[in-house]
């Protein structure tokens, strides 16, 4: 089911699927400012990724002395979530364990997702919390796709992600399989910005490591029109499309967790985590997006 949250400058839907946002309206211009989820490219629009980000050693991993198979980026995108609450400006979807997650990851968890709009930003934050686990270990990032070009008189080179400040890119390698291989390289040197080619991203994401930027934006360069992300706090934020040419949108995509590394155990309680948790502690994070286009 979908639930729908509008003010004066922008109308955002949200999906009981997966709590993924699915529409973002620009209300003054009508323009549809995230990714249509043409699946003939790319079928999401901006999942979660709960509780791993990237993929497992193999598919699989070893839990409470059982073997789980698992998917890229978890399982949270896949599954319903309830909507707990709905005010004017707030949406609140949340998952526990249930028949849906234990076949997948057998441990208990609360997942909260809460969508606020404050003007024209969107406000997205996700709560973890341990109910009754000794500890509970989880990675956890976003991936919101942003469509590209704005308008029909743009093309591919007339955008660039924008740092907030200068910046030296480095970015870690998970090449060719999505695991970490140990490699690392630079995808820039002492720049503010990284030019948007439909060759971006043919060798696929690009994994930035402990940028100073508070924010990180895909600008329009001659009119200035941007979404902004607020990157502040992540570890890991990676920049994405499908290798669909001309390019049809652009991910960045906060992380507090990494894909696994290639020939890592498959037990789970192994695997680095965002955080882990006690019994009855919480964890949260926020990503505040902001359409000025």
């Amino acid at each position: 089911m979908r639930y729908v949250l509008q003010n004066g400058q922008l109308r955002l839907m949200v999906d009981t699927h997966g709590a993924e946002a699915v529409s973002v309206r620009n209300m003054r211009t009508g323009a549809e400012m995230l990714w249509c989820g043409d699946k003939a490219v790319w079928s999401r629009h901006a999942p979660i990724l709960f509780p791993y980000t990237g993929k497992l050693p193999g598919g699989r991993m070893m839990a409470k002395g059982v073997e789980y198979q698992g998917a890229q980026h978890g399982f949270a995108r896949d599954v319903e979530h309830r909507l707990v609450r709905r005010t004017a400006d707030t949406l609140m979807f949340e998952l526990t364990a249930d028949s849906q997650t234990l076949p997948l990851w057998p441990y208990a968890f609360v997942l909260r997702s809460t969508f606020t709009l404050a003007g024209n930003t969107v406000h997205h934050s996700l709560t973890v919390e341990n109910p009754v686990e000794p500890v509970l270990r989880f990675g956890i990032g976003y991936h919101p796709a942003f469509a590209i070009p704005f308008d029909e008189a743009h093309t591919t080179t007339d955008y660039e992600f924008r740092f907030e400040c200068e910046e030296s890119p480095l970015c870690v390698s998970a090449l060719p399989n999505g695991l970490l291989n140990g490699k690392s390289y630079y995808l820039g040197s002492n720049i503010r910005s990284i030019p948007l080619t439909d060759e971006l991203f043919q060798n696929d994401s690009h994994c930035m490591l402990n940028l100073r930027s508070r924010t990180l934006a895909i600008v329009e360069k001659d009119t200035g029109r941007a979404v902004s992300c607020r990157i502040e706090g992540y570890p890991y934020v990676l920049i994405w499309s499908a290798k669909a040419q001309p390019v049809r949108f652009v991910c960045i995509e906060p992380w507090h967790s990494l894909t696994a590394v290639e020939d890592a155990p498959p037990e789970w309680e192994r695997r680095p985590a965002a955080a882990a948790l006690k019994k009855g502690e919480s964890w949260s994070t926020t990503l505040s997006t902001t359409f000025a286009r």
